[in-house]
């Protein structure tokens, strides 16, 4: 058995237990990377196309949502005005015989 009290120590191999001051430094390093990344993702070419190739998709979408909404409101509305035209032509034949005919005393003679 060896004794830990005559046991040498290499300083090289001793883990360095860092600092406020390391921790800090590290910390700043790590955010300054982060913003690099993030300025390089940003700054991407590839990705600027992809976002206006979204955007273009998007309005286009948005068009055709448009025009389909327009359709439907066309549709009710030419609905609305035929129910309407039939409903005035329906009460027109029903008020019809009655202005017309008079009842039944005025043939009769």
């Amino acid at each position: 058995m060896r004794s830990t009290a005559t046991r040498v120590y290499d300083l090289k191999n001793v883990m360095r237990i860092p600092d406020l001051k390391d921790r800090l430094g590290a910390a700043s390093a790590a955010k300054k990377a982060q913003i690099e990344r993030a300025r390089a993702i940003a700054e991407d070419p590839a990705r600027l196309k992809r976002i206006e190739a979204r955007s273009e998709i998007i309005a286009a979408r948005n068009i055709r949502i448009a025009e389909r909404e327009r359709a439907r409101r066309e549709v009710i509305a030419r609905e609305a005005a035929e129910r309407a035209a039939a409903e005035a032509a329906e009460a027109a034949a029903k008020a019809a015989p009655q202005i017309r005919g008079g009842g039944s005393r005025g043939e009769a003679r």
